[in-house]
């Protein structure tokens, strides 16, 4: 009886660690998004070369991605969350430290490793607390990464506008590292023996995963997480230079998104358990959309804000319900099919930015929210082939 209490609550305090780190994941990404019109102005660069400069943080991402389902497997998520979480609280200050193109693109590339490698870790750690808890609690750590994405957003364009981005960077790093720090103490383990080669194809560290669904779950989060990307990579730049405000307010079309994002992911564990995760993905993928569609045709920058924020609204569930449905794969294990899915995921940020950026360079950003509305529609309609994220804990969760 004691050692079940004891587990219990060494669940619930690994509950509150892991919402930490999504926390500071979300802080540390949101408060990107108003550094970038600085990059822009201070190394004196193209949109197009922005582009590239944004798709080395998705190659980043994507490259430590795809090592992280092999070092879960080995050595757990707690101790692979520990790692990237302590490197990645310094990724923004590097960047904005960087003087010069070449420096630069080696600090987006660090960046995104280490945020990459933390979303994975931290999204396999959560379900592992979904299954010792024996409930779902993916939308609400979902909910923590878009809270510290919203105060990211909403106090980087001030601070950045009073202060300088370098002292911005600054108590940025200042703050994510004492969370991380104090958070990674209390993660729980892996809640059974991590498997390295459990339904997958061939017995080395890059098999694949020997379930196609796994594969369509990542297609589904990659057209997700696209338009996800493209909020937070251009959103700012498009209501600055084509809709005429300043970078206060344009700092506020990310963190309206974020917000919204939150309190929808805060109340998603009980709307995915009422209505399943079926429904729930189709409702969302069409309001995304709606949102995506206003926003691209909006002629005021309040009013692309607005649709920013429904945006939110709708993707607010569709990414934790796609990370539960890879993670809950039958055949293998929770990091290799949350491996799979967050590097396919991530590989819309990995494209996308630089296409956005060449795409913007000859005529506008509009057009392109416009057309990334029509992917969320295709998400609707692949929404059956996320089931496996009703939920089901393990019976027995082993220590």
């Amino acid at each position: 009886m004691m050692d079940t209490l004891n587990r219990m609550q060494a669940a619930i305090r690994g509950r509150w660690a892991v919402a930490a780190i999504f926390l500071a994941n979300g802080f540390l990404t949101g408060a990107w998004a108003p550094q970038i019109p600085v990059v822009l102005t201070r190394l004196d660069i193209s949109k197009f070369t922005l582009g590239l400069l944004i798709l080395l943080f998705g190659a980043g991402a994507v490259t430590a991605m795809t090592w992280c389902g092999h070092l879960i497997s080995r050595h757990g998520s707690r101790t692979v969350l520990r790692w990237f979480g302590l490197v990645g609280s310094f990724g923004l200050l590097v960047v904005a430290l960087a003087p010069n193109v070449p420096l630069a693109a080696i600090a987006m590339f660090i960046f995104g490793g280490s945020i990459g490698g933390m979303d994975v870790a931290m999204n396999a750690n959560a379900v592992t607390v979904e299954r010792r808890l024996s409930r779902a609690i993916m939308s609400s750590s979902h909910g923590f990464w878009s809270l510290g994405g919203f105060a990211g957003g909403a106090l980087g364009g001030l601070a950045i506008q009073n202060y300088g981005h370098l002292a911005h960077a600054a108590v940025v790093t200042a703050l994510a590292f004492a969370v991380i720090a104090v958070a990674v103490r209390y993660l729980i383990a892996d809640a059974r023996p991590p498997q390295a080669t459990s339904g997958i194809i061939g017995h080395r560290k890059f098999a694949l995963p020997g379930n196609p669904l796994v594969y369509l779950v990542g297609l589904m989060a990659l057209m997700t997480m696209i338009s996800e990307g493209a909020v937070l990579d251009w959103a700012a730049l498009y209501l600055q230079q084509e809709l005429g405000t300043d970078l206060a307010v344009a700092g506020l079309a990310y963190a309206a998104f974020s917000g919204v994002m939150a309190v929808m992911r805060f109340v998603g564990d009980g709307v995915r358990n009422r209505f399943g995760a079926v429904t729930t993905l189709r409702v969302s993928a069409l309001v995304a959309a709606a949102g995506m569609l206003v926003a691209g045709l909006a002629p005021s920058p309040w009013l692309a804000i607005s649709a920013f924020a429904l945006c939110g609204f709708g993707i607010a569930n569709m990414v934790p319900i796609l990370f539960s449905a890879g993670g809950n794969q039958e055949g293998m294990s929770s990091g290799t099919g949350m491996s799979v899915v967050t590097t396919m995921g991530y590989s819309g940020i990995l494209v996308a930015p630089s296409a956005i950026g060449f795409i913007a360079e000859h005529s506008s950003f509009g057009p392109i929210f416009v057309a990334l509305s029509g992917l969320l529609v295709v998400v609707f309609l692949m929404a059956g082939l996320a089931h496996r994220a009703e939920f089901a804990p393990d019976a027995a969760p082993a220590e």
